[in-house]
Order: C-alpha cells, then sequence, then structure tokens
C-alpha cells in the first residue's frame, strides 16, 4: 500500500526548525524513483477530474512533485516562493506559520484570472502556508480547483481553514488519529 511506503520512508527529526517541532523530513522519499512515480499517479488519478489548469507547488518541498503533477496532467507549474526569490514583479500575501510568520509572492503574470489551480504541498499542518496560497490566487483573480498533500498532521486541523475555498482534498498518508479515511 501507498501510506504504508511513504510512512516508512518518512523521516522525523524532532526540534527542527525550532523546540517542539517534529519536522516531517520527505527527502528520504525522492531516493526512490518509483515511489515518486508511484506518487505523482495517485494525486493525478484523484485530482484529474477537478479541471485543473493550473497547479502552484509552495517553496519549497512543493516543488518535488509538483512539476511532476502538472507534467502529467499536461498543465503549467508556477511556484509560489517566500518573499525576494522571484526576479520579476510579484503579487505578496503575509501569512502566519505553526512557528511565526512569513510573506508569500507568485509573479503578477503566472496566472491568469479564472484559472483553475491546484495547491500542491508536501505537508499540512496548520493551514497557514496553504492558505497564504489561497490568498494569493485570489489577488491573481484565479479560483482553488483544490489542494493535495504528501501528508498532513490531522492533530493541527489545518484542512479545516482550507476547506471553506474548494472541498476537492486529497493527502496520501496522515499524521495522528485518523478521524476519517484520507488516502487516494
Amino acid at each position: 500500500m501507498l501510506e504504508n511506503k511513504i510512512n516508512a520512508a518518512v523521516r522525523d527529526v524532532p526540534n527542527f526548525p525550532k523546540e517542539g517541532i517534529l519536522f516531517k523530513d520527505i527527502t528520504p522519499i525522492l531516493q526512490d524513483p518509483v515511489l515518486c512515480e508511484e506518487i505523482v499517479q495517485a494525486f493525478c488519478d484523484k485530482v484529474q477530474k477537478w479541471g485543473v489548469t493550473v497547479v502552484v507547488g509552495i517553496e519549497s518541498r512543493g516543488f518535488f512533485f509538483g512539476p511532476s503533477i502538472a507534467q502529467k496532467l499536461k498543465v503549467p507549474f508556477v511556484p509560489i516562493r517566500k518573499k525576494g526569490k522571484l526576479p520579476y514583479k510579484t503579487i505578496s500575501v503575509a501569512y502566519d506559520l505553526e512557528y511565526g510568520d512569513a510573506v508569500l509572492e507568485m509573479h503578477v503574470d503566472a496566472i491568469k484570472p479564472g484559472g483553475n489551480v491546484l495547491i500542491h504541498d508536501d505537508v499540512l499542518a496548520t493551514g497557514g502556508t496553504a492558505l497564504g496560497a489561497v490568498k494569493l490566487l485570489e489577488l491573481a483573480g484565479a479560483k482553488v480547483a483544490g489542494y493535495s498533500f504528501l501528508i498532513e498532521l490531522m492533530e493541527l486541523k489545518g484542512k479545516e481553514k482550507l476547506l471553506e475555498y474548494s472541498e476537492n482534498y486529497t493527502t496520501i498518508t496522515v499524521s495522528g488519529p485518523k478521524i476519517s479515511p484520507m488516502s487516494l
């Protein structure tokens, strides 16, 4: 089962990036190209019915699978980056993290108004970063087609913040008590 393969590969790193945070390191997954291919296919199987016209990946771990998902869906990929990392004119939004605050940016011409956008990231924690991406899409005149996350940290209830913008949601594996089945 795909969820078991992912759970076996993910490395927990305590107290990173600061004391009290249990960081989910997905980089060991990247050592297994077959597993990566399975992950991309699982996401595409789920999201293809959402009418996605663009995939955005949130810096930086949203860049691991986001471009491959976009390629398989045959739609553009747009990076959403931290402040000051994009070379052209940007739109930006401030947002809260579970361990601080930050600013996300996207090129002003990256997404056309009316775009139906999949927001992809590796881990959903409190939902602050994904909600920041939602706000960027609103500024661009696009709508949220749905969300895809490799891992959801259920105990932090980030999903609840996102469903107001789209009920299309998928994750492959969850951490914490399994309240409802979320696997593909």
